[in-house]
């Protein structure tokens, strides 16, 4: 076997051993370093620039990367809009079935906050009442509101009804209107506003207090320092607290309104001392102070007719008589004087 033969024949290994032999022999060991630094002075620099030109690339805004992006974002929508439309009767239906679940989830969830939060204030001590004010009460002492109202220190603030409070209140004839808040955490306001007592109505041995709107206030056999009304149609059995005159009463009580707001532009308001109704269309006013009588028949003119009864006083001032107004002023009615022999 020839030489050549035998190295076409040598392996890879024996190969590298011989180029070794041959690379690192003292002829060339001194050149072969030299290449070698070359070669990886060369390399390290361009490992170098790479790096700088990458992180150029980094701090850089790619406006064509962005609109990429964007459409890109675009495209991604469009395919989920498709992939949707694609998606099976029973996918869609699962997908539906999800969504009721934790929308049910969420119902539950705030469900169970609420009534925590509403027996939380059922029980919890800070919501029990320790103050009840009451306000715009003159004539009704606050005690007896408070009693009225059924309200009681240390009672939930919640466990009370409104609508139940003011009716009970309201059944004092004197209450016109009730409002109550809850000021939280534990306190109870309670306004009201109240009726007025306008005149003293004669029934049997004593005496009905009412207002303006005919409500009966309250009944006692004391006399109030107001006018008294003589001669009412209401029933006895009807005079109760809380109760109002009869309509033929009330329609009466209206003129007898319109007299007294007439007599105050005469100052002659405070000293009417009883009014008589008694005979229908046949007003009759009593002046104890001036010791006088005033007929004044029905509700017309009544202004005119007042400013007769003025000058007729001032005329007769001391003594004691009846005035007659009770005629047709507009067919030549003289209005006059009787003094009493």
């Amino acid at each position: 076997m020839s030489i050549i033969s035998e190295v076409k024949t040598l392996t890879k290994n024996q190969k590298d051993k011989i180029d070794d032999l041959f690379y690192y022999s003292p002829i060339n060991t001194e050149k072969t370093i030299q290449k070698e630094q070359k070669r990886k002075t060369k390399e390290r620099k361009k490992r170098i620039k790479k790096q700088n030109s990458q992180k150029k690339v980094e701090n850089q805004f790619d406006y064509d990367n962005e609109m990429v992006i964007k459409m890109t974002n675009k495209n991604n929508q469009k395919q989920e809009e498709k992939t949707k439309q694609k998606m099976s009767k029973k996918q869609r239906q699962i997908l539906k079935k999800k969504k009721r679940i934790k929308l049910m989830l969420k119902f539950t969830a705030l469900l169970i906050i609420i009534i925590a939060g509403i027996i939380f204030a059922l029980v919890s001590p800070i919501f029990n009442i320790k103050e009840i004010d009451v306000s715009n009460n003159e004539q009704i002492k606050t005690e007896t509101i408070v009693s009225l109202s059924q309200l009681n220190l240390g009672q939930n603030i919640f466990k009370f009804n409104k609508n139940k409070v003011n009716k009970n209140i309201k059944t004092n004839a004197y209450i016109e209107s009730v409002e109550i808040k809850r000021k939280l955490p534990n306190k109870v306001q309670i306004q009201i506003e109240e009726r007025k007592q306008e005149y003293n109505v004669e029934f049997l041995n004593g005496y009905a207090y009412i207002n303006n709107q005919g409500y009966i206030l309250q009944i006692s056999e004391e006399k109030q320092a107001l006018p008294t009304i003589q001669g009412i149609s209401t029933p006895d059995e009807q005079i109760v607290e809380g109760n109002r005159l009869n309509s033929e009463d009330l329609e009466k009580l209206e003129v007898i309104i319109q007299i007294m707001n007439i007599c105050k532009n005469y100052e002659l308001d405070s000293k009417i001392t009883n009014i008589d109704i008694s005979t229908k269309d046949e007003y009759t006013l009593y002046l104890e102070e001036e010791k006088k009588t005033i007929y004044l028949g029905d509700k017309s003119n009544l202004s005119n007719k007042m400013l007769y009864v003025q000058v007729i006083i001032e005329e007769n001032r001391g003594k004691e008589g009846a005035i007659f107004v009770n005629g047709d002023l507009n067919n030549n009615f003289k209005p006059r004087f009787k003094e009493k022999v």
